[in-house]
């Protein structure tokens, strides 16, 4: 044809009712210009073309609608020039009309990339999303070997895969392979079981040496770890005499411990238990022998005690101080004072003892001695000493008290 044809005619997409076209305008356009595009297509082995747009379009892409899954098509465009003219550009092949196969894919669960740990007598239950479009063909297997359908159960969905154990034994740890396939499409991943149990108890313990109050033990591993990690050992003590056990150490990680601080005179049962992350083992192994702890006898030096004198003759640590004091409002007069034996005290006005006079009230508390003067007048003023007196010496201290009036407003 002079004016050309379409070129690049493509396939872009393919569903199962349709089918998506694509193309470019012819190389070479006449003067007469493009008025457009016819799109037709034909099943496979018929003549006979079905046109998919009436009017011709000017786009260059197009989908063809409400085909049948399964069937085979042929399309073809033809580009309508200005004067009449057709070029027309022919898919060279059939197109299968299908859904488009999503790959499948296993989405394994978090707490399953890593190994996946497991008590024997423990149900394992399994159950794993699988995506696609398609449901794909499941397969398990163990460690490469097709698994016991008497043992194992697996339940399969177009959504997800379910491996289920009623009571997992020791033999179910391994390497489980799921497969999940459509036509050439696989996704596959391989879950790390390991089923645990109870570790057997240690081996050889023993006694190495006894000395003073101390004990050192040694043993060797279980033979059976339970198919876990050995995290550590108990050990225990039971003194002879009222067979009690008593732990003496958690989770030691060596084979050997010394056991210190026993008792002098008692004799003592050592046991240890292995632990993994099951627990500890059912049973111990008890050492043999038992450990006596000898009394010493030590001989007691005291030590010599020197005397000492703690009298002191009476002395002021805080002696009293000048105060001024207002007519009518009693007041209070301080001072502190220690020695041994307790001296006695007694207050003086201008070299006067006060006694059995009810305007003067004297306290002594721990040391401390107060003289308090009740509504003093002028008549109180002067100076005023406190004597302390003991066996060993006397002491004194003065202070001036100054009583003022209050003036009265005229």
């Amino acid at each position: 044809v002079p004016e050309g044809q379409p070129v690049d005619l493509a396939v872009d997409d393919v569903t199962g009712t349709s089918l998506t076209l694509s193309w470019n305008p012819p190389k070479y356009i006449g003067h007469t210009g493009l008025a457009g595009y016819l799109v037709e297509y034909r099943k496979e082995s018929t003549d006979t073309w079905v046109a998919v747009n009436k009017d011709v379009t000017t786009k260059t892409v197009l989908v063809i609608k409400n085909l049948t899954e399964g069937d085979k098509v042929q399309p073809r465009v033809k580009a309508v020039h200005g004067d009449g003219a057709v070029g027309t550009a022919i898919f060279p092949e059939p197109v299968v009309i299908r859904q488009p196969i999503d790959p499948p894919k296993i989405r394994l669960p978090r707490n399953l990339r890593e190994t996946f740990i497991r008590k024997v007598g423990q149900q394992l239950n399994l159950s794993i999303p699988i995506q696609g479009n398609l449901q794909p063909t499941i397969t398990w297997t163990k460690d490469e070997q097709p698994m016991d359908e008497a043992h194992v159960n697996i339940r399969n969905s177009p959504m997800d895969t379910i491996l289920f154990i009623r009571k997992l034994e020791r033999k179910d740890s391994g390497k489980y392979k799921l497969v999940a396939q459509i036509n050439t499409l696989v996704d596959e991943v391989v879950i790390d079981i390991q089923v645990v149990e109870k570790p057997g108890p240690p081996r050889n313990l023993k006694m190495v040496d006894v000395w003073g109050f101390n004990v050192a033990l040694e043993w060797q591993p279980p033979t059976d770890n339970g198919n876990a990690e050995i995290k550590g050992y108990t050990i225990q003590k039971a003194d002879k005499k009222t067979g009690e056990w008593f732990t003496v150490v958690e989770k030691c990680r060596s084979c050997s411990y010394t056991v210190s601080n026993l008792v002098m005179g008692n004799c003592y049962n050592f046991r240890v238990f292995s632990e993994n992350l099951c627990g500890l083992s059912e049973t111990a192994a008890q050492c043999k022998d038992t450990a006596n702890i000898p009394k010493i006898s030590t001989p007691y030096n005291a030590p010599i005690y020197q005397e000492k004198d703690f009298t002191e003759a009476p002395k002021f640590t805080q002696p009293p101080t000048d105060k001024t004091a207002t007519v009518g409002f009693t007041t209070k007069l301080f001072c502190s004072v220690r020695g041994n034996p307790k001296p006695r005290i007694s207050w003086l006005k201008n070299q006067m003892l006060i006694e059995h006079d009810p305007k003067f009230r004297t306290l002594t508390n721990e040391g401390i001695c107060t003289l308090e003067i009740r509504k003093p007048s002028t008549f109180d003023r002067g100076v005023y000493t406190c004597r302390a007196v003991n066996a060993l010496g006397e002491a004194v201290a003065d202070c001036r008290l100054d009583v003022k009036t209050v003036p009265v407003p005229q």
